[in-house]
């Protein structure tokens, strides 16, 4: 697992540095997405979590769900489009859940890609993410993880 600035980075998955999110390919042709540990770092603790509803479309680039905190009010951008497939109820009923577990219990949602082999194209693997996010992390001033909390 890659460690950038005290964030971890799975080696697993896939990675939209850019927008702070995290992709898992499942074995039933669709993909969970989550955000990242720095995402929350930069977020502070998640007060709710609102999903696009299963049976929607997600465009790329755009929200596939409306993050709030204590800080912040934005939106979760996905980096391809395509349909969702669930929702996570226990992040809704539990939005901590994605601070204290952002790569297990705290995921946000499931789809179902239009085009996952041209999608997959454009995301980082785990195993190549640390130098992209260490230089994210300096052209953001972001002192990391740690420093966060």
């Amino acid at each position: 697992m890659a460690s950038v600035r005290g964030c971890d980075l799975p080696d697993e998955l896939l990675y939209d540095v850019a927008n702070n999110m995290w992709y898992r390919e499942e074995a039933d042709a669709t993909v969970v997405v989550g955000m990242t540990s720095v995402a929350l770092a930069l977020a502070g603790q998640l007060v709710a979590v609102t999903p696009r509803k299963a049976g929607r479309a997600v465009q790329a680039g755009k929200s596939c769900a409306t993050i709030e905190s204590g800080k912040w009010v934005g939106p979760a951008k996905i980096a391809f489009e395509g349909e969702v497939a669930a929702v996570n109820e226990a992040v809704i009923a539990n939005p901590k859940l994605a601070n204290a577990d952002p790569y297990g219990e705290g995921w946000l949602l499931r789809v179902k890609p239009a085009d996952w082999a041209a999608a997959r194209t454009a995301l980082v693997p785990g195993t190549q993410v640390a130098a992209p996010y260490e230089a994210k992390m300096v052209a953001d001033g972001f002192a990391g993880c740690a420093a966060a909390a």
